[in-house]
């Protein structure tokens, strides 16, 4: 399939590491002109010996300034953004006993504001030349609530209606923008779960990988690059019509229609 992406340009937040890593790489391998953020410059150097042409910026996307500095050094160095991929932050997985408002407060701007801090200025942009597709790979969690990722369950339940609801606001103005809801994926970030669920039950992290994967009816984890192959198709031309939903990718773990 000819997904007509060469020549597009697209920012990958947390583009150094996992998910977001898996996504520059597919959609650079697409011929996509590939720029990627990452709070640590040590990261993306890393990356991008990876990411052979890919371009690399620092920000904490947790400040408002520095995303909309960011989004405004990419269009004056490289140009105008046709596609947003947003992985950037994670909430930190918690036992229910050991929260407090704090950690509530802490996912919504790990998770929910690192997106809506960039979505912001690129989707007024993208809808005033009238095309673009941001595509926000969110969780499973906002949609199944798990006991040790409640506070970043609720960022994810949050951008969930954001993602939907600014699509529905911008179809008018010819930008798609679709959501992803990856189930346990083998990144680093799976560890920190796997160490709050061992804690919450008492086993090792090792029965609580085994635990978990016994769950999942694929009888596996997802990898990275499955998830980027769907952001990739996603981001084309072959996906014009798709827009405005969340796509679940949990290997049928949680049947659910609604």
């Amino acid at each position: 399939m000819q997904l007509d992406l060469n020549g597009k340009t697209a920012l990958i937040t947390g583009g150094s590491k996992g998910i977001g890593l898996a996504c520059a790489q597919s959609l650079l391998s697409e011929g996509v002109r590939v720029v990627i953020c990452s709070r640590s410059q040590a990261n993306i150097d890393a990356a991008l010996a990876k990411l052979p042409g890919a371009i690399g910026f620092a920000a904490d996307l947790i400040s408002e300034n520095e995303a909309l500095s960011l989004v405004d050094k990419i269009e004056a160095d490289v140009g105008a953004l046709d596609i947003l991929v947003n992985c950037a932050g994670a909430a930190r997985r918690t036992p229910p006993q050991d929260l407090s408002p704090a950690h509530w407060r802490a996912a919504m701007d790990a998770k929910y504001f690192s997106y809506i801090n960039v979505i912001d200025p690129v989707v007024k942009r993208m809808a005033a030349r009238r095309t673009g597709v941001i595509v926000n790979v969110i969780g499973g969690g906002g949609k199944v609530a798990s006991p040790i990722h409640l506070p970043g369950g609720a960022a994810n339940a949050a951008l969930m209606l954001a993602t939907v609801g600014l699509a529905n606001a911008y179809a008018a103005s010819g930008l798609r923008i679709v959501g992803i809801n990856p189930g346990n994926t083998e990144t680093e970030r799976v560890t920190e779960g796997l160490r709050a669920e061992a804690a919450l039950h008492g086993i090792s992290e090792q029965a609580a990988l085994e635990k978990m994967v016994q769950r999942i009816p694929l009888g596996r984890m997802a990898t990275p690059d499955e998830i980027a192959h769907v952001v990739t198709f996603l981001s084309s031309s072959k996906a014009s019509y798709v827009t405005g939903v969340v796509i679940g990718m949990d290997g049928a773990l949680n049947p659910i229609v609604v």
